[in-house]
């Protein structure tokens, strides 16, 4: 039986509607988070009200659509819808400039060269001078390209239309996780490898931001760096994420 049915009896009617505005109640907190988290490093013709109100449309449809009889709790479930609709709203927009995809996919690509050639990841300086940047520049490029990171998250290692979670990958895969159905141990090893082979500031930036939900300048004080440069460590982990997966696809 679907969480949200929709019977059509008055009393039914009142009582699917009282459950809606309850789980909206429960959940707004939730919605303005994830909302506030995602707007921060997007143009600012998209904001976090704007997320908002696509968050709440996709709990409303994970209302509709939640079957009891899967494992994954509601609260997951839901959590998955959100973001998922936030995602999918700022896909829609296509915001960023084809110079800067241009510019990330070569960066991408001479990361992948590198590791391949040296069989390790790259220093900054070797990202540098393969694309004839100084340290300057390159550091510049990232930080101004942050937000173009913001879906990466998401679409490591995964065609599928699901959201996946970098957190699902660093937690302790002994624990008992909701998300076990969701997340294929294949895929989570194999994530969880190539985080294990980033740098150790990028691996830490990544723990702190995703894991202890700390914000870049909360970062940037645990390891004594500016904001920019915790920026700069998570774009070049993310690239260097998506690089390692790839190899190994």
């Amino acid at each position: 039986m679907i969480v949200g049915n929709t019977a059509k009896s008055p009393a039914a009617r009142r009582a699917y509607e009282d459950r809606r505005e309850a789980l909206i109640k429960e959940f707004a907190p939730t919605i303005k988070y994830l909302a506030s988290r995602l707007a921060v490093r997007l143009p600012s013709y998209l904001d976090a009200e704007d997320l908002f109100s696509v968050g709440l449309i996709g709990l409303l449809n994970a209302f509709d659509r939640y079957d009891p009889t899967r494992e994954a709790k509601f609260k997951t479930y839901a959590e998955y819808r959100i973001r998922g609709a936030m995602l999918d709203e700022i896909r829609s927009m296509d915001w960023i400039p084809r110079s800067v995809r241009d510019r990330i996919t070569l960066l991408q690509r001479t990361c992948d060269g590198l590791q391949k050639r040296h069989g390790r990841p790259p220093t900054e300086e070797e990202i540098g001078e393969a694309m004839g940047l100084n340290q300057e520049e390159l550091c510049d490029f990232l930080v101004r390209s942050q937000g173009a990171f913001v879906l990466s998250i998401d679409d490591l290692g995964s065609q599928e239309p699901e959201p996946r979670i970098l957190l699902q990958c660093m937690a302790d895969p002994t624990a008992k996780d909701p998300l076990a159905e969701l997340v294929g141990d294949a895929k989570r090893k194999q994530l969880a490898g190539a985080i294990e082979g980033l740098p150790h500031k990028e691996r830490m930036v990544l723990t702190l931001y995703y894991y202890e939900e700390l914000t870049m300048k909360e970062i940037g004080k645990v390891l004594f760096v500016t904001e920019s440069r915790v920026s700069q460590l998570h774009s070049q982990a993310l690239i260097r994420l998506k690089g390692s997966l790839k190899i190994e696809l």
